[in-house]
């Protein structure tokens, strides 16, 4: 018999924390008890879990006394503010913010990509980026057969992957600008209906933003690859509301050819082919919203590099990017009895 755990859902009033309250539910994880925590404002929603009702109360560290995994998309600070607490008692936290990822210690892991790496946890377990998370699903079986000598991607970010207020922004920015109106970006430096900005999140000193970077440490630390193997990412916001598109153009060791690459993908977990651009048939944002696989298209040699193929990705980024992850991860750990 497997152990059943106490869970706990913490952020569980944001955008990811319903969608994780969802999933868990869809993929029918086993639990003893389950509770549902939020910041003070929150606290008090009563939310429908299963035919039951349940009331969100506040996260305070008592709150993780007896509780077994904790399933956390609260931002960073609440998560750093927490993470001691949840440890010292015994809990296993899956965090999805960024503030352990690139921590030493922390396994940081994609369901089914580096399941190995969860044995090596000491209490915390990160949820790598959510374009970073689409991309390994693709990566890991290419370059298990074929191993990578350089990597370039380019993104194309939903606003959903910056939350509640971003997503109303894109409706109220291209209202206003439907209707002739002026309207001041909160959310974003620039305007974002009807527009692509090149930046998410901040500029690092070389020039690079923090999401460009995430894609390249984390792709290392996932994959377990040299530090110095050659790898670069330009992130742009665009004004879809859900799901990521990414440009990838990857240089193999030995040559590949399309149809291998086609023939590797269609047999891989969480991954969907659809390729056959004669028909236009090719992956949109529309094709991935609400679903579960990372669908991939416009796969064809690339004619830059040698060994180089050129594929196109998409997923749904508060899924796969986020909640799926995180509770496929809870499932793992549940299974592998690491808690």
């Amino acid at each position: 018999m497997m152990r059943k755990p106490n869970i706990a859902i913490l952020g569980a009033t944001g955008v990811v924390g319903r969608e994780i309250t969802k999933i868990v539910d869809e993929l029918n994880i086993q639990f003893n008890e389950i509770k549902f925590l939020s910041s003070a404002r929150s606290a008090g929603t009563k939310l429908e879990f299963q035919g039951k009702t349940y009331t969100v109360e506040e996260a305070k560290p008592e709150s993780f006394d007896g509780v077994n995994i904790v399933l956390a998309s609260a931002g960073g600070s609440t998560s750093q503010k927490f993470a001691p607490e949840i440890v010292k008692r015994g809990g296993v936290l899956i965090d999805n913010s960024s503030a352990f990822r690139m921590e030493k210690d922390v396994p940081l892991v994609i369901a089914y990509v580096n399941d190995e790496d969860l044995r090596k946890h000491k209490g915390i377990i990160a949820n790598p980026n959510c374009s970073t998370s689409q991309l390994m699903l693709v990566l890991k079986p290419l370059i298990d057969k074929n191993p990578m000598k350089r990597l370039i991607v380019s993104t194309y970010q939903a606003v959903s992957g910056a939350g509640l207020a971003a997503i109303n922004e894109l409706t109220a920015n291209t209202k206003a600008r439907l209707e002739g109106k002026d309207f001041e970006n909160k959310c974003f430096k620039k305007p974002i209906a009807f527009n692509v900005i090149p930046q998410i999140d901040v500029f690092c000193d070389n020039g690079y933003t923090k999401e460009e970077m995430k894609v390249v440490n984390e792709t290392k630390k996932i994959l377990h690859l040299s530090q110095d193997l050659p790898i670069s990412c330009t992130a742009a916001r665009v004004p879809v509301y859900n799901g990521h598109s990414e440009a990838v153009d990857i240089e193999f060791e030995n040559e590949i050819s399309p149809d291998e690459v086609r023939e590797i993908l269609r047999n891989s977990f969480g991954v969907k082919v659809i390729d056959n651009p004669q028909n236009f048939e090719y992956p949109t944002t529309c094709d991935a919203s609400g679903v579960d696989p990372v669908f991939v298209g416009r796969i064809r040699k690339n004619l830059a590099f040698k060994n180089g193929i050129s594929l196109w990705c998409v997923a749904d980024n508060l899924r796969i990017g986020a909640a799926l992850n995180t509770v496929r991860i809870c499932q793992k750990v549940i299974e592998m009895e690491l808690f």
